[in-house]
């Protein structure tokens, strides 16, 4: 019916549903996040991860990945599988388009390529709004070196909403995708993402600065990263723990194979943390669990503790 075989469909409906609602923008925490299809403030868009199915107790709003997208990003059915397969670069033959019929339908081909250049000027020479300086430097308390290092930038839309627009480089240094964080506390969307931005493992660059036997730590999202460097430690992050790509373990497995690398986690306090680091175990068997203390939920908490003791 839709001119793809039940295997390929399958593969888009068994992405994890959470990854694909955080790629989405949605801010999943303990499988629930505010339901976009109405007015929410009370979370009420649960996730299954044993059914991989999404529901609104609220307005009735269900299903799976495919159902999703297709409601999030207003597109039909083919072009909402178009978007999961190009995302998780997965390869559906029978879903590739035809060139010139796009071309007489006036579609925009090239949407889905990464615009590199157009991105590449913001982070040239970056630039902090107000609520970009409150956010890393006194909510987090980053050391300003590591703000530097990650060329970390900011910027107002057209509503005057603030944004902290994120780098991701691939280990060259070449510009890969934007992550743009909503600074706004409380507001959806939390993320943003420009089309086909690559963001699979942040902070890359790091990887050609170590030496054999070296300790890297595996964070979970950009902000702890970020708290991680300022700690004065060697560090990358995975911005999904549902959405960890097989080419990113393997790049990881060679570095740890070839350099005798020493890794490191703190797992959230969270289901999606502890299976973070059992999938990274899986090819870094040497893996070294790190337990946060009570009370902390992710290292950024734990990072201020140590940093603040007297303001806890």
């Amino acid at each position: 019916m839709h001119n793809m075989d039940k295997f390929e469909l399958q593969k888009l409906r068994d992405l994890p549903i959470e990854g694909v609602a955080q790629r989405l923008g949605l801010h999943v925490v303990r499988h629930k996040s505010l339901c976009p299809f109405h007015d929410d403030h009370h979370a009420s868009l649960s996730f299954s991860v044993s059914r991989n199915t999404f529901r609104c107790f609220v307005c009735g709003a269900k299903g799976g990945t495919i159902d999703l997208v297709m409601r999030q990003l207003n597109k039909d059915f083919r072009e909402a599988c178009q978007w999961l397969a190009d995302e998780n670069s997965i390869i559906i033959e029978n879903l590739k388009l035809n060139i010139e019929r796009v071309k007489r339908q006036n579609f925009n081909f090239q949407s889905s390529i990464f615009n590199i250049k157009k991105y590449e000027r913001f982070f040239e020479r970056p630039w902090l709004i107000p609520e970009a300086r409150q956010f890393l430097f006194e909510e987090r308390r980053l050391d300003e070196r590591v703000v530097r290092w990650c060329r970390l930038t900011s910027w107002r839309d057209r509503q005057g909403v603030p944004w902290l627009q994120i780098p991701y480089y691939n280990k060259e240094g070449q510009l890969i995708g934007v992550q743009n964080r909503n600074l706004v506390r409380g507001a959806w969307p939390r993320f943003r993402f420009p089309s086909g931005a690559r963001c699979s493992i942040y902070n890359l660059p790091i990887l050609s600065r170590l030496r054999p036997g070296d300790e890297l730590y595996i964070t979970e999202g950009c902000s702890d990263c970020w708290a991680m460097l300022s700690a004065g430690h060697k560090a990358i992050a995975i911005p999904s723990a549902t959405l960890l790509k097989q080419k990113d373990m393997e790049l990881l497995s060679i570095f740890n194979i070839q350099y005798s690398i020493k890794f490191h986690m703190f797992p959230d306090r969270d289901e999606p943390g502890e299976r973070l680091f059992l999938q990274l175990q899986k090819v870094l068997p040497t893996l070294q669990h790190h337990q946060l203390p009570p009370g902390c939920k992710d290292y950024s908490e734990y990072y201020l503790k140590m940093k603040y003791p007297d303001d806890s």
